[in-house]
C-alpha cells in the first residue's frame, strides 16, 4: 500500500483528496495535516468520510510527513515550497496542488505570486502535471507541480490545433468561467454565494496570475511563444470550470481550407487514448454538471458560419481534473499503477 500524507487537509481540493484516495484500493491515508483542527478526528469535520478515514489532524511536521511515500499539498501558494525540499531529501514524492512549482522562472513566479521563491533550484525538477502531454516525465518524477484548473481546461482545448498548426497562436483568446469554490474555503465577501448568486462579472482582466502558466504550456508545445487574451469569470454556481476558446484557422490540409470534419477527427485521434477527456459528437455544447464531480473533461469543436474562427468549449470539475483528481492520477503515474485508478467516477447529475 502507498502511504500518503495530505498538508492542508481542511480546504476544498484537501477534503477531495481525501474523498477519493479514501476509496483508492492501492492507497493508505496516514497522515492529514491542519495548524486550526490538529487532534480533531478527520471525519468529526467532515462526517460524509465515516468509516473511511480514520485519522485525527496533525500539525505539519517534516518528521511525521517523512514516514509517507508520496506527500500532497493542498495549501495556499508559498506553503509547499518550505516543505518540499526537506521531504524529496527523505525520499518522499511530492505532489504540489498549489501554484509554488509551476512557473519555470523563479522572477515570473515572485511577480505573480507577491514573494520571493524559497528553493528556486528545484523549480527545474519539477515536472509539470498534465499527462496528456507529459505522461512519460511524470512517471519518472519525484516533484509534480500540478497545472491550476483554469490552465487545465484550456491547454486541453487548444492542444491539437496548437500541435499540428492549424491555428494563429499569436492571437488566442480564451474566456473561461468558474464556480465559487475556485477561491477556495475562506470566508471572503466576494465569494460568499449570497454575494455571487444573481450575478455575473469578469475579474482579472489585466493580468491574472494563470496566464503565464497557460502560456508557458502552450508555448512549449509550440515551440515558439503564444499570444493569449484569458478572461476569467466568477459564476453562481459551486463547482465548474467552462472555457470557451477562439482561435484563428491558418493552415491547410491537402491544400484545402480546413474543415470541421478535419478538426473534429484531430481531436477524436488526438485523444482516443486518454481516459479522462472526452471528444463530444459535431454540434455538442458541454454542462459543467456533465463533469461534475468526475476527473473528465469534455470537449466539443465549432466553426461559426463556416469561417476561420474555431470555437473549442472545453469543461472540467475545477475540484476534480482541476485539482484533487489530476493529483491522484499524477500519483497513479508516478507509482506505476493503472493511470484511472480510483478515479473511475461517474458525474454527479443533477
Amino acid at each position: 500500500m502507498i502511504r500518503a500524507g495530505i498538508v492542508g487537509g481542511t480546504g476544498y481540493t484537501g477534503v477531495e483528496l481525501l474523498r477519493i484516495l479514501a476509496l483508492h484500493s492501492e492507497v493508505d491515508v496516514t497522515v492529514v495535516t491542519s495548524r486550526a483542527d490538529a487532534g480533531l478526528r478527520v471525519d468529526a469535520l467532515y462526517p460524509s468520510l465515516r468509516g473511511h478515514i480514520d485519522v485525527a489532524f496533525s500539525l505539519p511536521d517534516v518528521e511525521t510527513l517523512s514516514q509517507c511515500d508520496v506527500v500532497f499539498f493542498a495549501t495556499p501558494n508559498g506553503t509547499a515550497m518550505l516543505m518540499a525540499e526537506q521531504l524529496l531529501a527523505r525520499g518522499v514524492k511530492v505532489i504540489d496542488l498549489s501554484a509554488d512549482f509551476r512557473l519555470k522562472d523563479a522572477q515570473e513566479w515572485s511577480h505573480w505570486y507577491g514573494m520571493k521563491h524559497a528553493c528556486p533550484d528545484l523549480i527545474a525538477e519539477a515536472v509539470y502535471g498534465l499527462p496528456e502531454v507529459n505522461r512519460e516525465a511524470i512517471k519518472q518524477a519525484e516533484l509534480i507541480a500540478c497545472p491550476g484548473c483554469y490552465p487545465t481546461a484550456v491547454q486541453l482545448g487548444f492542444l491539437p490545433l496548437i500541435e499540428n498548426g492549424l491555428i494563429d497562436i499569436k492571437h488566442l483568446i480564451a474566456d473561461v468561467k468558474s464556480g465559487v469554490s475556485g477561491a477556495g474555503r475562506k470566508a471572503e465577501l466576494a465569494t460568499l454565494m449570497s454575494e455571487t448568486g444573481e450575478s455575473f462579472k469578469a475579474y482579472a482582466v489585466n493580468g491574472h496570475r494563470h496566464r503565464p502558466e497557460i502560456t508557458q504550456g502552450l508555448s512549449e508545445v509550440a515551440g515558439e511563444s503564444v499570444g493569449l487574451t484569458f478572461v476569467p469569470h466568477l459564476v453562481p454556481m459551486i463547482r465548474g470550470i467552462h472555457a470557451t476558446l477562439y482561435g484563428q484557422l491558418i493552415a491547410q490540409i491537402d491544400g484545402e481550407a480546413v474543415k470541421l470534419n478535419d478538426i473534429q477527427a484531430l481531436y477524436e485521434q488526438r485523444y482516443r487514448h486518454e481516459g479522462f477527456v472526452d471528444v463530444l459528437p459535431q454540434g455538442s455544447h458541454p454542462d459543467t454538471r456533465n463533469v461534475r464531480g468526475s476527473n473528465n473533461c469534455q470537449i466539443s469543436i465549432h466553426q461559426p458560419q463556416g469561417l476561420q474562427v474555431i470555437v473549442i468549449l472545453s469543461v472540467i470539475d475545477n475540484l476534480v481534473k482541476g485539482a484533487a483528481g489530476q493529483a491522484v492520477q499524477n500519483m497513479n503515474l508516478m507509482f506505476g499503477l493503472n493511470e484511472g485508478s480510483g478515479l473511475k467516477i461517474i458525474a454527479l447529475y443533477p
